[in-house]
């Protein structure tokens, strides 16, 4: 089985396992990714997903000793967009690499070890956070093959780090080791090598205990006003106003008592 999925608690942990390619995705597993996102995205149990690598490596990109068969013509109808994609979840769409097309409604957090390179970057730009070990890095390393980005990364690499640096990285494909990774944004958190999955289950535990609606809305509203003008960003951050009847009142009335007082977050 080349994606395996474990529940530890509210984390869905989901990890590529095809060691003998790096974690190479093929059409087969970009299918098993696309399926198991789609399916945590509407199970109510699960509230934040981690996306790992079979220690060793995070992913390499899609498997170029497949793709150097040629792709059939039935590949390629399957993956072509059309204006009447919008990208949520009444028309899910698998990209090539599976599930880098699918706006959840839920965080996902790539834990990343060793490389996370080509479509393996792609696959860690779509995840809302990543935790990398000292020794992983990513890479634009499709670059040397005349292999484009096709799955969201000429899109979220730039939102992530800036439109230079983004520039520098797509144009020249070089090698981004952690350091720098963390340094310009790409890498949210540095571990150890060896440490990035249970760092990652460890965050992705912290952000399951908060109230879910909030914590969603506010995603959301980050994720929507990249789209939007000021004053219709402005308008559709409103919109979670909502959350605050759902949960924000009882979160004051925990406060008042006492609870998660100058910034104690154990007891909230």
């Amino acid at each position: 089985m080349s994606v395996r999925s474990e529940r530890r608690g509210a984390v869905l942990v989901v990890t590529l396992d095809r060691p003998e390619a790096r974690n190479a995705v093929d059409p087969e597993t970009a299918a098993r990714l696309f399926e198991t996102f789609v399916n945590f995205d509407r199970d109510e149990a699960m509230r934040v997903a981690v996306l790992a690598g079979r220690p060793g490596a995070f992913c390499a990109g899609f498997d170029l000793k497949r793709a150097a068969a040629g792709m059939d013509a039935g590949w390629w109808a399957e993956h072509e967009l059309d204006a009447g994609f919008d990208g949520h979840d009444d028309r899910p769409r698998k990209g090539p690499m599976g599930p880098t097309r699918l706006d959840l409604s839920k965080p996902v957090i790539a834990a990343v070890t060793g490389p996370a390179v080509a479509g393996g970057m792609e696959l860690a730009l779509w995840c809302d956070m990543r935790v990398m070990e000292r020794s992983a890095y990513m890479g634009v390393y499709c670059r040397r093959w005349g292999v484009p980005l096709i799955d969201g990364g000429t899109i979220r690499l730039p939102r992530i780090v800036g439109h230079g640096r983004a520039m520098d990285l797509i144009l020249t494909g070089r090698r981004v080791d952690a350091e720098e990774c963390l340094a310009i944004g790409l890498a949210n958190r540095l571990v150890g090598d060896g440490e990035a999955v249970e760092a990652a289950v460890e965050l992705a535990s912290e952000i399951a205990r908060f109230p879910q609606q909030c914590m969603r809305a506010d995603r959301r509203s980050a994720i929507d006003q990249w789209s939007l003008g000021l004053a219709p960003a402005l308008v559709n951050e409103w919109l979670s106003a909502g959350t605050f009847k759902a949960e924000g009142e009882a979160g004051a009335q925990r406060f008042a008592s006492g609870r998660g007082r100058s910034g104690d977050f154990d007891d909230i």
